[in-house]
């Protein structure tokens, strides 16, 4: 795939790589331009549709997760919505917009050139210029050429862009596996060892077949790991039923809803008044000293929730009490919400726990560092993704080496440009409360950088930027490399409206300016 095939085709000066939530928020808001998306698969949704098991349900309630202009057509019921009512939701929005028209499915991107070093501008287009300013982001010729896979047949075909949206995210593609070490890996185990990823794509039947009169492992103890547990305890009720055993390593604080004490739980987090007890990037001498000096409150909310949760989950009496604060959790976006009967069933032993940080296979299932071993039939490994492996795949040198500074996150200005990688924006790559919500604010940010209705700083001082946020983040919690901006997510959309020339305040009166939760609707268009 070195040469090229054939006179790359110029059908756009947009393409988009991927049709989840990012990529069908990025085309909608730069539909103007025609943007082409290339999604890999035949449908729309990217996790939505490729990683969620059968009990899959979103993490917050419909009107925390929906598009400025398209609500939840019942957006006040208070049921969680589940996997397949998000996909719904996902195609009425993109059918609504015709933003389908726009989309090649089955079509895989497989390698990214860099043509842009190719032309000299006088006026730094397409590139970083030697002063250091970032260039217009449609030059007028083209800048990388991507090569498709189309249906899974051999032919390639190149196609020429003046700028690329990468929205392949985070989450699903490849799974991160666990490395044990010889003779200690999966190939020593006689039962079957899957990814989450594998599991996935299971329908109910087979998932109930899979999981029905089994020893179940599960490795891990995030959102995916216990909503597995949970459906293999169900799946295995009644005296000829087995043992779910989940495999924990890092605990974390989960949550059995949004209310604390009978308080609704964005008054902690999801106000501007909450947010200023928080520190955020570039934040002036005297918000940092208002921080300082609220930090014993801040600390003492986190020391609140955790008092309510001791109280209503037993999480003491199973082992599975934290040692970090919850704040620490909800800074790095990995609070859960806990299913409904799961220490029910707990209770009834249809799921137990193993601490272990180390761990490996024998033929009969897994062995641990105290020298115990526990048998198994199946292990679920719900170990994560390795995102930027999908991109570093596909991504040149040496462009492929800016991914990553050596804290392990990558600098993107505004969640969306990486200052030194020219034309080309990554939406879906910093997460916060409601990622949808984030992808749609960045994908206008973009479409309006796009047409040149403002301009980036200098390369500098974005980088400086994306500096002092992850130092932010690493004061903030020991998880940071999940670079989520929760705790600053109001700053962080004030910012993106200055940009766009828009007012920060986005309540009708500063009452609920301080006090109520900011959302989706807060931030329709402005015209």
């Amino acid at each position: 795939m070195d040469g090229h095939q054939e006179q790359p085709v110029i059908v756009s000066k947009i393409g988009i790589i991927g049709a989840g939530v990012s990529g069908i928020a990025a085309a909608k808001q730069m539909s103007h331009h025609n943007p082409i998306v290339f999604e890999a698969s035949d449908s729309i949704g990217g996790v939505w549709r490729h990683c969620s098991y059968n009990s899959t349900k979103l993490q917050s309630h419909r009107r925390d997760y929906e598009f400025t202009d398209f609500p939840w057509p019942d957006r006040d019921n208070s049921e969680f919505p589940s996997h397949l009512d998000v996909l719904n939701y996902l195609n009425s929005y993109a059918h609504h917009f015709d933003v389908l028209k726009n989309i090649r499915f089955n079509s895989k991107v497989v390698q990214i050139r860099f043509v842009g070093g190719d032309r000299e501008n006088s006026d730094g287009a397409g590139g970083v210029t030697a002063g250091g300013d970032y260039g217009t982001l449609l030059p007028g010729h083209p800048v990388w050429e991507l090569a498709v896979q189309t249906n899974q047949s051999d032919t390639i075909q190149w196609y020429a862009f003046e700028m690329i949206v990468v929205c392949i995210g985070k989450y699903g593609d490849i799974g991160k596996m666990p490395s044990l070490g010889r003779n200690k890996g999966a190939e020593v185990f006689k039962g079957k060892v899957m990814h989450t990823l594998d599991y996935c794509k299971l329908d109910e039947e087979a998932a109930s077949q899979l999981l029905r009169g089994k020893k179940v492992v599960v490795v891990g103890f995030k959102k995916s790991a216990i909503d597995l547990a949970m459906e293999s305890a169900l799946a295995n009720q009644g005296p000829e039923g087995q043992t779910c055993t989940m495999v924990v390593r890092t605990l974390h604080w989960t949550v059995p809803h949004y209310w604390i004490w009978g308080l609704p739980f964005f008054l902690f987090y999801s106000t501007r008044a909450s947010q200023f007890l928080h520190e955020r990037p570039n934040q002036g001498f005297l918000k940092a000293l208002l921080c300082l000096l609220l930090s014993p409150m801040r600390r003492g909310i986190s020391k609140f929730i955790e008092s309510y949760l001791l109280w209503k989950l037993p999480l003491e009496k199973y082992g599975l009490k934290p040692e970090h604060p919850f704040e620490e959790d909800y800074a790095s976006c990995q609070m859960a919400i806990m299913p409904e009967n799961f220490f029910s069933e707990a209770d009834k032993g249809k799921i137990v726990f193993k601490r272990a940080s180390k761990w490996w296979f024998w033929n009969g299932g897994i062995e641990f560092e105290d020298n115990t071993k526990l048998e198994a039939d199946v292990v679920v490994l719900a170990t994560g993704f390795d995102g930027k492996k999908k991109l570093k795949t596909i991504l040149p040198e040496p462009f492929r080496s800016l991914l990553e500074y050596p804290s392990g996150i990558m600098p993107l200005y505004r969640g969306t440009i990486h200052p030194l990688i020219p034309n080309m924006a990554f939406v879906g790559y910093v997460e916060s409360v409601s990622n949808l919500h984030s992808s749609e604010l960045r994908s206008m940010w973009l479409s309006q950088l796009v047409d040149e209705k403002f301009k980036l700083p200098s390369v500098e001082k974005m980088l400086s930027h994306t500096l002092q946020e992850m130092e932010v983040m690493k004061r903030s919690t020991r998880f940071y490399k999940r670079h989520c901006i929760s705790t600053y997510s109001i700053n962080h959309s004030d910012e993106i409206c200055e940009d766009m020339g828009w007012s920060t305040w986005r309540k009708k009166n500063w009452i609920s300016e301080l006090l109520s939760p900011y959302g989706s609707q807060d931030y329709e268009k402005e015209d």
